[in-house]
C-alpha cells in the first residue's frame, strides 16, 4: 500500500523562526521547528522526518507531495552530481543545507518513492494541512513555546529526528558565524544556470532562465519569480497592459495552472552585460512573439523588460 503524505516548511521572515511538518491524515502527522531557519530547511526537514518515521515500512512506496521545486529537484536531480563533486556546486562552493541533504540521501536507500509537485496555498487538502502545522510550529518558536509535535505515524517506532530544537542544521553560509541566508525555492537550479560564462554559454543561460520562467511550477512560486525579475522590471502584455514587477509576480502566480506553451527561439544576441532574446510562444488558440531583455544585476541575470505581440 502506498503511503501518501504532504511535506512542507515555513519560516517567518525567511530566515527566522521556522517550522516543518508532514501530514497523512489527522491521526498520522508530525511537526517541529527551530528558533532560526529558512523555508528550504523546513521543507527538507519535513521530508527527512517523514522518511525516518516510515522507515519500518520500507516495502511500501512513498508518495511525497511538495510545493517546493527546490526540494524535489535537490533530491531527484541534483544530489548525484553534488555527491560526485564532494557535495560542492559547479563553482566549487558548498551546497546549501548539506547536512540535511546527506541525511535524506542515506534515508532513501532501499526505499521506493515518488515526489509530486503541488501548488501551495491552492486548496490541496494534504498540502494545506502540512502548511498549517509547519506555520504553527514556526509561530510557536517565535513566541518561545514548544510546538505541537503531533502523533507521528500510528503503530510506528519513536522517530529518529527530534521534533523540535532551537538550532537548525548549519546552512553553510559564507561566514560560519553569519545568519542563515534567505533562500527562494528553485534557488539552486537558477544559481547553477547563472554560473554559465560567456559567448554561447551566456546566451544558453538566458534562454534557459526564460524558459524556466514560463513553467507553471516556477510561476506559482513567488520567491522564484522574484529571484529572476529585475527590481525595475516592466512588461507590456499582448493586450497592451503595462505591468511592474509586483503586478507581474501576482499575475504569474494567478495563471500558474495554465500550461507553459510551445517555445520556439527566433533570435538571441548579447551586448556587454545584456542579452536580448526573441521567441514565439504558442498554445491552444494563441500565438505571440515575445522579446525579453535580460541584464546583469547583483551578480546574476535578471529579466529587465518583456513585450508580447500577438501573431495574426
Amino acid at each position: 500500500m502506498t503511503i501518501t503524505a504532504a511535506a512542507d516548511g515555513s519560516a517567518l521572515g525567511n530566515p527566522g523562526p521556522a517550522g516543518w511538518a508532514w501530514y497523512i491524515d489527522d491521526a498520522n502527522w508530525r511537526a517541529g521547528g527551530w528558533d532560526h531557519g529558512t523555508n528550504n530547511m523546513g521543507e527538507l526537514m519535513a521530508v527527512l522526518d517523514l522518511l525516518h518515521c516510515t522507515a519500518h515500512r520500507p516495502d511500501e512506496p512513498l508518495h511525497i507531495l511538495c510545493d517546493s521545486q527546490y526540494v524535489i529537484n535537490s533530491v531527484t536531480k541534483w544530489m548525484p552530481g553534488w555527491k560526485k563533486k564532494g557535495w560542492k556546486k559547479k563553482d566549487g562552493k558548498p551546497v546549501l543545507n548539506v547536512e540535511l541533504l546527506k541525511q535524506i540521501d542515506a534515508a532513501l536507500i532501499g526505499r521506493t518513492y515518488e515526489f509530486e509537485w503541488v501548488k501551495g496555498h491552492a486548496g490541496h487538502d494534504l498540502n494545506e494541512a502540512a502548511d498549517d502545522r509547519a506555520r504553527a510550529a514556526a509561530t510557536a518558536h517565535q513566541r518561545g513555546l514548544a510546538p505541537e509535535a503531533g502523533p507521528g505515524l500510528a503503530g510506528g517506532p519513536a522517530p529518529v529526528a527530534a521534533a523540535s530544537t532551537t538550532t537548525a542544521p548549519a546552512p553553510a553560509p559564507a561566514s560560519p558565524a553569519g545568519p542563515a541566508p534567505a533562500e527562494p525555492d528553485l534557488f539552486t537550479s537558477f544559481e547553477d544556470v547563472q554560473e554559465s560564462g560567456t559567448g554561447e554559454a551566456k546566451l544558453d543561460a538566458v534562454v534557459t532562465l526564460e524558459r524556466e520562467l514560463l513553467e507553471p511550477e516556477v510561476r506559482a512560486d513567488a520567491s522564484a519569480v522574484s529571484y529572476l525579475l529585475h527590481a525595475d522590471f516592466r512588461q507590456i502584455g499582448s493586450r497592451g497592459h503595462v505591468h511592474d514587477r509586483d503586478t507581474a509576480i501576482s499575475v504569474l502566480e494567478e495563471t500558474a495552472s495554465a500550461p507553459a506553451g510551445t517555445f520556439e527561439l527566433l533570435d538571441a544576441a548579447a551586448v556587454d552585460d545584456a542579452v536580448m532574446i526573441t521567441y514565439r510562444l504558442s498554445g491552444t488558440g494563441y500565438a505571440s512573439v515575445v522579446g525579453s531583455l535580460w541584464v546583469q544585476a547583483e551578480g546574476r541575470w535578471r529579466l529587465r523588460f518583456r513585450q508580447s505581440t500577438p501573431e495574426r
